[in-house]
């Protein structure tokens, strides 16, 4: 699920004290990058390079963990999905290996990343550059007519991928009509997944990315509708890549229990602040799915929606399914497995895969690696959290350091007899408010005490009526 994401002006104060702080990684040790720089992968003997895939990201982008090729069949659709074989590059045990468990995941920054692995690798030899022969893992998935799954193998095999496209490109593409073949076939596919996942009672999140300009107004970027249908084929994979490792009784998956329902009312009362329609009975997920991200109201309480996502985890079993293996998000089980050069989870799932559809066994280095990988990957989603959530308060502070004192209008969406939370409803953000018992739910007039970009703090205290 998406997390997330804030443009801030170039040189932002406090983003390199933030960085510290929070204990982002910085550049890559000596003999990692010496073991990156002569890593020499062994190519499979399936050739694929006659498969015209692409690739979809956003603009500028070189660490491109998927291609696609797509076309339809005699019963539905048949989606090939490139994935980067990153396990053919790292050693089990060695240099890069360790520090990509020490790092977890890649770590976005306002202006910057701190890779999970070198550039080397990440942004050149494994990366599915346009052009470039590649090892790779290809998810071959069936689809009926209506979208359902029906089919799944994957196996490794050479790639080159055609086209290296952005969303703006493609989605300006299809807008304009002059869209290739596949590339309609990506919104036909995409609409009919994302109706299913409608009807399972998904939620379908596509978090905005919020903007603070240079003269301190707050924006927000909705995502493309081609960034949507390409999701959707993330998704469609990581659900194939669960139901695999569950008939085979081995694996790691991506777990969110149902969010608590103060989570929910919480955002009730965030969607009531900025004028966000919520009808009587309706569930949050079919809320948050029919939202335009386009409206800014809406990108803010898509924004805030992401808190209810923060329960999720991974659950590795060998033998007996985990107790919770559903993911409440998605409505179904499912696994991160598409994007191993940013997330060290999807090489071990990508690993297993490959060996059950095989009907081959595990490769040991894998299987015993599966039991410490949920506490490493909370360790690094709780650090890639964190730095999501400071950089938002740092956005916040800058936007209304120069508002001191002046007047505004929210709604008290979190309180206790301490104090609570105010929902602003222009600008769209939150902030700790200064009172005793503030009447929970209610709209209020509220008055800056505080926009510190230093601390990434902003406070408010009722205005006395």
């Amino acid at each position: 699920m998406p997390s997330p994401r804030v443009h801030l002006p170039a040189a932002t104060p406090g983003w390199e004290a933030l960085r510290e702080e929070l204990g982002v990684p910085g550049a890559f040790p000596p003999e990692v990058l010496r073991e990156a720089e002569a890593a020499e992968p062994a190519m499979p003997e399936v050739d694929r390079t006659d498969v015209p895939f692409l690739t979809i990201d956003p603009p500028g982008s070189t660490d491109l963990d998927q291609a696609m090729a797509l076309s339809t069949t005699g019963v539905g659709y048949q989606v090939l999905y490139a994935i980067a074989d990153v396990a053919a590059f790292v050693r089990p045990g060695g240099a890069v290996d360790v520090e990509a468990h020490r790092r977890g995941e890649t770590l976005y920054g306002p202006d910057q990343r701190s890779p999970l692995h070198p550039a080397v690798l990440s942004e050149n030899r494994a990366s599915l550059l346009a052009g470039q022969t590649r090892p790779a893992l290809v998810w071959e998935l069936q689809l009926d007519h209506d979208g359902t799954l029906i089919g799944t193998h994957v196996a490794r095999a050479q790639v080159r991928s055609r086209r290296k496209l952005d969303y703006p490109g493609v989605q300006q593409d299809i807008d304009g009509g002059t869209a290739t073949p596949d590339l309609l076939l990506l919104k036909e596919i995409g609409l009919k997944r994302l109706a299913l996942a409608r009807q399972r009672g998904a939620v379908d999140l596509m978090t905005p990315e919020q903007v603070v300009d240079a003269d301190g107004s707050l924006s927000y970027r909705a995502p493309l509708p081609c960034e949507q249908w390409n999701a959707q084929i993330s998704l469609l994979t990581g659900m194939a890549a669960a139901q695999v490792m569950l008939g085979g009784g081995v694996g790691l998956l991506r777990t969110l229990p149902p969010p608590p329902q103060d989570a929910i009312d919480s955002l009730r009362r965030s969607a009531m602040a900025l004028g966000v329609s919520w009808p009587q009975g309706q569930t949050y997920g079919a809320v948050l799915s029919a939202l335009d991200p386009a409206v800014p109201a809406n990108a803010a309480l898509l924004t805030l929606a992401t808190r209810l996502l923060r329960g999720a985890g991974y659950a590795a079993f060998d033998g007996s399914p985990p107790e919770q293996s559903q993911h409440s998000a998605v409505a179904a089980t499912y696994a991160h497995c598409t994007a191993p050069l940013r997330r060290l989870a999807d090489r071990y799932v990508g690993e297993v895969c490959v060996a059950l559809s095989a009907g081959a066994e595990v490769p040991a280095w894998a299987r015993q690696a599966l039991p410490q990988l949920p506490a490493e990957m909370a360790a690094a989603d709780h650090r890639a959290h964190a730095l999501d959530r400071a950089v938002v308060d740092l956005a916040e502070a800058l936007v209304l350091q120069r508002r001191v004192g002046e007047s505004f209008q929210g709604v008290v969406v979190d309180a206790n007899h301490r104090g609570g939370t105010v929902q602003l409803i222009d600008p769209a953000v939150r902030g700790k408010l200064d009172a005793e018992d503030p009447p929970l739910g209610k709209t209020v007039r509220v008055r800056l005490t505080q926009a510190d970009p230093g601390t990434r703090s902003v406070r408010f205290a009722l205005e006395l009526s």
